[in-house]
């Protein structure tokens, strides 16, 4: 038997056993953990069939996160590979996704409400979110759930803003290595009834590389009020990016050599994006029932300089919407309560592709990217999608089914000549220009999603779930509209995965933990052939296993574990390089991920955290003949109560001064390339609180 094999293995063995030892404890007293995200109003997630990891204030707090990247490596089956600056490469159980549409393959939220509209994600979203103060960070796993429609194929990141609008409040200030710089102000005023109050930072960093640097500025207003029936809260998100964006470096194992690893080989790249929401939730309390809306505004903007196409073009998108959710809750009886909703989107997007100089390089792409605009054109979306689900509780058994239909409809508007021509309608040479613009059309895309759970609760602390779901996601725009070769027309379909899930979740003695198995498929990936054809004929097979456990191993000692060994791999037969991938590892899917923390209460008002983070070896390319040796990265924390009100922390990240890579990836024209990852870097940061 293959060694590779002998971790899941060992782990499922253990399974039966842990659960009668689990089961012969006597429990105390239920455990709680809130959560909004599996049903979009404050509840327990105890008894839900499926599996939600928070990260809680007091440990982002511990973290000081400067990336959502760093917090996000305490969640199982989560990797999150960081870029330069803000930018990054979502995971999920899942290879790191990327390409034109990958992002939809992973809803991101802020305070529940999408950050982008469904079929205009982009990879990097999560920097809109204000992560940095966040009261937490909530994941779940999977398609769990039929509140969520396009985009929760793998799962759902969901950002939850803190409750300004009661008195008291903060300020910080992190100061660290290669000019890192945040400014950190929280207050608020609780008038009784209402309360009004604001979340906000400020971000300057001048970077580890040559001639990067971000600078980034968020904010979050809430506004409360409440009375004896009903609660209205309204929140307003503005963010602010200016990045100044180091590339890739090349060459194997190239981020070992220092001199290479800081230089910046496309200092001309920036991205500078804009983004505005603006939302109103009331909740009203109608005896045992439950009525929630949400209405929303969004608008954002981004300018991106190409840097890694031929010819650097600029991009410039934008779009502005307005949404509603819906969530209705009807107790039928003590044992059975019904939810039911309607969601609802309008969105107007514009995109731009343009390029202000001639093409350098062979005489092949000086002929094929012309200078001049590429792409210009506006879509408005339209999206409705009514869902229904029933909890049925039987004794010490939760049965959860539902059901959600979703319609998506495009109606696009090519503001240039359609075709693969140049802006002036000449021919390119060598058979035609890159970039082709399909004529104005529409699109429509309809998808059912069903849901079932069952959780059997076996101890008051303790139980047993599996759940069955199928994702879905429709194409998006970029998938559609921003054809090449001699495509001209696209014929797409939407991504389905279907999911089974088994685990245990529960307390035992002095240790909280999650363990789960999944197993999904999926159907009809779209993705970019050799032909530079969009196609819909992927598939690919995704099985893992994965552990989080909070552990006291004395009353000073503690640890935080969270751990996932997975298999990604490709069902699809496709050549590539005389190599049929078929059953080949999907490039950028490290099997082992593993993340420990111990932590040591020196004294009562102080502690001191070592953290290990390892990721395996994985590939960088499909065909599976380059790869990634992977990391272990050690980092030191620090955090000091020297009064009620004033706090220190220190950091020391990369420990050892490991020279690795963030992300590493092959392509035949380039060959191995690489974003490196920091030296030995610091931070000390001060708070002070009211």
């Amino acid at each position: 038997m293959k060694r590779h094999y002998l971790p899941p293995l060992l782990l499922l063995s253990q399974l039966p056993l842990i659960a009668i030892a689990i089961a012969k404890q006597n429990d105390a007293q239920p455990i709680e953990r809130i959560t909004t995200t599996a049903s979009r109003v404050e509840a327990l997630s105890t008894q839900l069939p499926v599996i939600i990891s928070v990260l809680n204030e007091a440990q982002l707090n511990a973290i000081a996160p400067t990336h959502i990247e760093e917090a996000m490596q305490r969640v199982a089956g989560a990797n999150i590979q960081r870029g330069n600056g803000q930018e990054y490469l979502p995971a999920l159980r899942s290879p790191v996704l990327s390409g034109a549409g990958a992002c939809g393959g992973l809803l991101t939220l802020e305070d529940g409400i999408a950050l982008r509209a469904a079929g205009f994600c982009n990879i990097n979203e999560l920097f809109e979110a204000h992560s940095e103060m966040a009261q937490r960070i909530e994941v779940l796993k999977g398609p769990g759930s039929a509140l969520y429609g396009s985009n929760a194929v793998h799962g759902v990141i969901n950002v939850i803003t803190p409750d300004t609008t009661q008195d008291g409040g903060l300020i910080g200030l992190d100061y660290g290595s290669f000019g890192y710089n945040r400014y950190k102000l929280r207050a608020g005023h609780d008038m009784g009834s209402s309360g009004l109050g604001i979340n906000a930072s400020i971000t300057d960093d001048s970077g580890y590389r040559d001639d990067e640097s971000v600078k980034q500025q968020k904010v979050n207003l809430r506004h409360r009020y409440n009375n004896s029936d009903l609660a209205l809260t309204s929140g307003l998100t503005y963010t602010h990016l200016d990045q100044q964006t180091a590339g890739f470096i090349t060459g194997l194992k190239s981020y070992k050599d220092e001199s290479i690893a800081q230089q910046n080989f496309d200092p001309d790249a920036f991205r500078k994006a804009r983004s505005l929401r603006v939302w109103s939730n009331a909740t009203w309390q109608l005896n045992d029932d439950t009525l929630s809306t949400t209405v929303y505004l969004r608008n954002q903007s981004m300018d991106f300089f190409k840097h890694f196409l031929p010819g650097t073009p600029l991009e410039y998108n934008s779009q502005t919407g307005v949404g509603l959710q819906s969530l209705y809750q009807h107790q039928l009886e003590d044992n059975i309560k019904l939810n039911f909703g309607l969601d609802g989107e309008y969105t107007r997007a514009d995109f731009l592709q343009s390029q202000n100089k001639p093409t350098q390089g062979s005489a092949f792409l000086v002929a094929t990217v012309p200078q001049g605009k590429h792409y210009d054109y506006d879509v408005n979306a339209t999206l409705y999608a009514p869902f229904a689900s029933v909890d049925l509780q039987l004794n010490d058994w939760l049965v959860t089914l539902g059901a959600r239909y979703e319609h998506m409809q495009y109606d696009y508007t090519n503001n240039m000549l359609a075709g693969r021509t140049k802006e002036d309608g000449t021919e390119c040479g060598f058979g035609g220009c890159r970039y082709s613009r399909p004529a104005s059309t529409k699109n429509n895309f309809s998808n059912l999603s069903p849901k079932l759970g069952v959780s059997y609760q076996y101890t008051v602390n303790n139980l047993l779930y599996a759940n069955f779901s199928r994702g879905y996601r429709a194409p998006q725009a970029a998938e559609l509209y921003q054809l090449q070769r001699q495509q001209n027309t696209t014929n797409l379909s939407a991504e389905i995965a279907n999911n089974a899930e088994f685990g245990l979740k529960g307390v035992y003695q002095n240790s909280r933990y999650n363990l789960s198995v999944y197993a999904m498929s999926k159907h009809h990936t779209i993705y970019r052939d050799s032909d530079f054809f969009t196609v819909n004929n992927g598939s690919s097979r995704h099985r893992g296993i994965e552990l989080e456990l909070e552990h006291a191993l004395t009353s000073t000692w503690s640890v935080n574990f969270a751990a996932s060994y997975a298999k990604h791999s490709y069902t699809n037969e496709q050549i590539l390089n005389n190599i049929n991938i078929k059953d080949n590892d999907v490039d950028t899917a490290p099997r082992k991920i593993a993340n420990l923390d111990l932590t040591w209460q020196a004294f009562n008002n102080a502690n001191v955290a070592l953290q290990w983070h390892h990721v395996g070896r994985y590939y960088t390319d499909p065909e599976n003949l380059h790869s990634y040796d992977g990391h272990d990265i050690l980092s030191l924390r620090a955090q000091w109560q020297i009064t009620n009100n004033l706090a220190l922390a220190a950091r020391i990240i990369n420990l050892t001064d490991t020279a690795y890579a963030e992300r590493a990836d092959y392509t035949s024209f380039t060959g191995d390339r690489y974003f490196p990852g920091r030296p030995r870097n610091a931070m000390i940061s001060a708070t002070y609180s009211w």
